[in-house]
C-alpha cells in the first residue's frame, strides 16, 4: 500500500469512527468515552499526515510511533464501548479489526524505516 492510499485508509478510519461517536448514547458514560475516541481516532490520520512530511527518518519514526499509539487507543476505545455495552459488538468488529491492521502495518513501516537507517 503506497502514502496516498494509507491517507486515505486513515481519513475512512477516522470518518467512520466519528460515525461510531455520533451513535453513542449521550449519558455521561457515553460522553465520555465518546470525547477519547474522537480524539484518538481522528489523530490516526492527522499524525499519518505529519508523518508523511517528516524531516529525517527520526522524525519519520517518531511521528509513525504517535500513529501507532493513536490507533491502539481507538481499538482500546472501540473494545471499552462494547464490553461497557453502549453500542453492539457486531457493529464494532469491522472497526476494532481496522484499528488493529492500522497498528500492524504502522509497526511494520517502523520496522523497516528503523532497518534502513541502521
Amino acid at each position: 500500500m503506497n502514502a496516498a492510499e494509507f491517507k486515505e485508509r486513515t481519513m475512512l478510519f477516522g470518518l467512520r469512527v466519528i460515525d461510531v461517536v455520533d451513535a453513542l448514547p449521550k449519558s455521561t458514560k457515553g460522553k465520555t468515552v465518546a470525547g477519547q475516541l474522537c480524539r484518538s481516532g481522528t489523530s490516526v490520520g492527522a499524525n499519518y499526515r505529519a508523518a508523511c512530511r517528516a524531516k529525517s527518518s527520526a522524525d519519520f519514526i517518531h511521528k509513525m510511533a504517535i500513529v501507532e499509539e493513536e490507533a491502539d487507543e481507538s481499538a482500546y476505545w472501540l473494545e471499552v464501548i462494547v464490553r461497557a455495552k453502549l453500542l453492539p459488538a457486531k457493529r464494532l468488529e469491522p472497526l476494532i479489526a481496522e484499528a488493529n491492521e492500522i497498528v500492524a502495518m504502522v509497526i511494520s513501516s517502523i520496522t523497516t524505516a528503523k532497518r534502513k537507517r541502521a
